[in-house]
């Protein structure tokens, strides 16, 4: 079955380009030209993925993330941004975006960022279905996680360093362990940056202190290494 794409673009030549090139490609593809109707699309069609502009009329990208997110959402999102201060990109990331895509980009770079996302949530390891930890429990078949019983919300992205953290637990991984293992070793865009960024929201949701991590250890100099 054809995989159900989003694109919330406010730059018509974009957004029709976009919606084009993917369609071309195979994909269900669905476009709106603001935030809002974004929004509506995305709760109404179940999207496989969801490519969102931050500068958008009515609500911005950052808030369609943040209240997609907020409502038990996971669906993966990349976002586009014209911006290329990494501020904003950490921002993008901490409100649960999975990508990002720095405009202008090429047809050929957004392609491979949105196969190396279906290629992360399509990813199944059969022995590892679940796991627990602490007080936290994590469902890797439904992308269902728990934090004292009650429910934690945590991107697939999110997921997918957790269970590379898992299956490596004890062991140190570097950032490059995981921009080569979630992002793809052909990846020259995604920086050291955003892996610590993703593991920063991750101790933020699991960790009882953040500033004081029990379970996601630094190494300097090397990278983090997980322990239950």
């Amino acid at each position: 079955m054809p995989k159900k794409i989003i694109i919330v673009e406010d730059e018509p030549g974009i957004l029709v380009s976009l919606k084009d090139e993917f369609e071309s490609q195979g994909y269900i593809v669905h476009a709106a030209e603001d935030g809002e109707k974004g929004l509506e699309l995305a709760k109404g069609e179940k999207p496989d993925l969801i490519i969102l502009d931050i500068m958008l009329p009515v609500l911005d990208g950052y808030e369609v993330c943040k209240r997609l997110r907020m409502e038990g959402d996971t669906t993966p999102i990349i976002m586009l941004t014209v911006k290329d201060k990494e501020v904003d990109k950490v921002l993008g990331l901490e409100l649960g975006a999975d990508d990002y895509v720095t405009k202008p980009f090429s047809f050929r770079e957004l392609t491979a960022r949105v196969k190396a996302v279906f290629r992360r949530t399509e990813e199944r390891v059969k022995d590892l279905t679940d796991y627990s930890f602490g007080n936290i429990e994590l469902d890797f078949e439904k992308y269902e996680a728990k934090k004292e019983g009650k429910k934690l919300y945590l991107t697939p992205l999110e997921f997918h360093m957790m269970r590379l953290f898992i299956r490596n637990k004890g062991k140190v991984l570097s950032r490059d362990d995981f921009l080569d293992r979630i992002w793809g070793e052909d990846n020259v865009t995604v920086s050291y940056r955003t892996v610590d960024s993703h593991i920063a929201n991750i101790r933020k949701k699991i960790e009882d202190d953040p500033a004081d991590p029990q379970h996601i250890l630094s190494i300097r100099g090397v990278g983090y290494k997980f322990i239950d």
